[in-house]
């Protein structure tokens, strides 16, 4: 009875120290893409526009882990890339961003009614709002929403190409 109960809390612990390896990977991965981002220029001359490439990371653990590990990956790699790259502000945007991006790619993931491509893109359009809100909040100015459409359009071709990667990605996965 006592070694059965060793295997299991011996296996169980191992799940769990292969889980928070797993996301301590997924964290500096995000982090290595943010740095990528930061430094490399991708301006196609509207301010604020970003691939955002770092949530290739947060949509693949939201599919193959969880909402709850890949909330924990997007927060650690918000704040240390802020940090090192964007200051407070920076990190303000990107948590309202970040935040209700995650939450509506959960949300709708639950639902079973869109694919990887189709969540990439809820989640690059409320990136996008999110961050807008924010401004607005900010500046305590209304007339920011006038960027929405602006916003709205590079939250989608971005949300589509970091959905392709992201299935690409996990189709390669699903091969290993």
């Amino acid at each position: 009875m006592d070694s059965t109960r060793s295997q299991n809390n011996g296996k169980g612990a191992m799940t769990r120290s292969r889980r928070i390896a797993n996301i301590a990977l997924l964290t500096s991965l995000a982090l290595i893409f943010s740095y990528v981002e930061a430094i490399l220029p991708f301006n196609i001359g509207i301010p604020g526009v970003k691939l955002g490439i770092a949530n290739i990371v947060i949509v693949i653990a939201l599919y193959r882990i969880d909402a709850k590990s890949a909330l924990s990956i997007n927060l650690i790699r918000i704040f240390i890339s802020g940090f090192l790259f964007s200051g407070v502000f920076g990190i303000l945007y990107s948590l309202a961003g970040g935040l209700l991006s995650l939450g509506v790619m959960a949300a709708l993931k639950k639902t079973d009614l869109f694919s990887v491509i189709g969540i990439s893109v809820a989640g690059g359009v409320m990136h996008n709002l999110g961050q807008l809100l924010t401004a607005t909040l900010i500046i305590e100015n209304l007339a920011m929403f006038v960027y929405f459409p602006v916003l709205l359009f590079s939250g989608i071709i971005c949300g589509i190409i970091v959905g392709i990667v992201c299935y690409k990605v996990m189709q390669h996965l699903d091969h290993v």
